[in-house]
Formats: structure tokens, sequence, C-alpha cells
């Protein structure tokens, strides 16, 4: 039998593996840019990986959702806000991110991007609106995202 000293070293050893391996593909909550919007697409989660992201270094974003109709196209329209000012907005094809067309049922968007080594660490809020080839709004989404402190030999 080991002794207690190293049973609780074991222990404490593999909590701190489990809670490191857990926070580095942590789900995001998110929420509806309308409370009462009867959306076509519904967002179960959003996967960040790394979490924090590091900057400098591609960051994957999984958005698992579900639909009841099929989706033969259309747009992502992203918007960030670093503390509560835009800082960057992009349109990206639907059909880059998922492969189309998207068939009814659970489906997962999923996004990597490498931000620019001189990103500053912080807090952010992502808001997605999803829309069909006609310009119709399936669905609207946010969530916050951390950028860590970190730096690395790039950002000099």
């Amino acid at each position: 039998m080991e002794p207690p000293s190293a049973l609780k070293l074991y222990f404490l050893s593999c909590l701190s593996i489990l809670l490191l391996s857990s926070s580095l593909a942590q789900a995001e909550s998110v929420k509806y840019c309308d409370k009462r919007g009867d959306y076509a697409v519904k967002v179960s989660g959003v996967e960040i990986s790394p979490n924090p992201v590091a900057k400098g270094k591609p960051a994957t974003f999984k958005i698992s959702a579900a639909t009841g109709k099929a989706i033969s196209g259309g747009k992502l329209v992203i918007d960030v806000k670093y503390f509560g000012v835009y800082v960057h907005e992009e349109t990206r094809n639907l059909c880059e991110e998922v492969s189309c067309p998207v068939a009814s049922g659970k489906f997962v968007l999923s996004h990597t991007q490498t931000l620019p080594s001189y990103t500053p660490p912080g807090s952010y809020t992502l808001t997605m609106k999803m829309e069909d080839e006609k310009n119709e709004q399936l669905t609207c989404i946010s969530f916050n995202f951390k950028i860590g402190f970190g730096s690395s030999v790039s950002d000099f």
C-alpha cells in the first residue's frame, strides 16, 4: 500500500490534468440576439479551442446547431466587440464553414482562424448572424471569448 502522501500527490496530479484538458475545449454559453425570436436554426453550444484563445496561434470555433429544413447556401455575418467597441466585421460563405447543402437535423459549423500577434488580450463578444441564400435570417447568436495574456517570441 502506498503512503498517504504519494496517493494524495497522485490524486492531485490526475485532478490537475483533468482540469487542464477540460479548459482546452470548453463550451461557451450562447445567447440569442432576440430572446423571443423563433429561429430556423437552433444553436446548442459553442466550443472554443484553445480556451482562452492564444494570439498568433490558430483558434477553432465549433458551433453545434440543428435545423428543421435543408439549407442550400447562405452567409455568416460576424461582428466582434472588444469591451463593447466594434473591432472586426466579416462576412463568410456558409458553405466554406459547413458542407452544403446542410441536411435537416444536427450539424456543426467549424471555423479556424489565427489572430494577429498584436491582438490585445482580454474579453471579446462575437455576434454571428446566419442568413440563407435569400438573405433571410436563420439565426443570430452571441457569445463571449477571451484572448490570453501570454506572449510569444513572435510578439517582439
